[in-house]
């Protein structure tokens, strides 16, 4: 079961990801819980994510740069804290009616 988290990193992903895109939707998903004991699993609960994200911009990108936009934004979270990320990264024509 994917967990929503309002830890120390996942709350860093929001703020990095709101600043940097101005998505008009946004969820953090913290899925570490499915990793323990898996490797890069550092005991920390905050290692593995899923990141919803809808944002204007999108609409001009392909799936590549949607995906280098959000590790951009991310920095140095994905070298130092974040294991693994998975990215659903859409532009809002893409959403269901």
């Amino acid at each position: 079961m994917n967990q929503e988290s309002k830890g120390p990193v996942a709350a860093e992903i929001e703020k990095r990801l709101t600043e940097s895109l101005g998505p008009i939707h946004l969820r953090v998903i913290n899925d570490s819980a499915q990793h323990r004991g898996h490797a890069g699993d550092d005991g920390s609960g905050e290692s593995h994510f899923t990141v919803e994200i809808v944002a204007l911009q999108f609409e001009e990108m392909s799936r590549i740069e949607r995906q280098r936009a959000v590790n951009t934004a991310l920095g140095d979270l994905m070298k130092e804290r974040v294991h693994a990320m998975q990215i659903r990264a859409k532009a809002p024509s893409e959403l269901p009616e």
